[in-house]
């Protein structure tokens, strides 16, 4: 079911992409010397649609590495919980090893 809906929604986006990839074939020039306008020292001729996909993966990869970085904090914090809950489960462990088994039940009655 979960690879159906995958395909549900990836089909249709890569088709939107073909298409707009066969529709702009025209090429561009893409300047990247920002002083001289007429002989650019680098300037390169692409079609149009590889210029808007570029674009948008390279949106995609600032904005995931933004992501990255601003949710650090939330990750710090997880590895220090995942730290603390196994102290406290080896504390626990050797705890209940010093405790006699016979003395279990009667500390746990008290539970309910």
């Amino acid at each position: 079911m979960k690879a159906f809906l995958k395909a549900l929604v990836l089909v249709p986006v890569a088709l939107v992409i073909v298409l707009f990839a066969v529709a702009n074939r025209a090429p561009v020039r893409v300047s990247l010397d920002p002083f001289s306008r007429d002989l650019p020292m680098l300037s390169y001729e692409l079609p149009l649609f590889a210029v808007v996909l570029a674009a948008i993966f390279l949106g995609v990869l600032v904005g995931g590495l933004a992501a990255w970085i601003a949710q650090g904090k939330y990750r710090k914090a997880a590895r220090r919980g995942r730290r603390e809950v196994e102290a406290l489960r080896s504390e626990t462990e050797a705890l209940r090893s010093a405790v006699p088994d016979s003395a279990l039940p009667a500390l746990t009655s008290g539970r309910n």
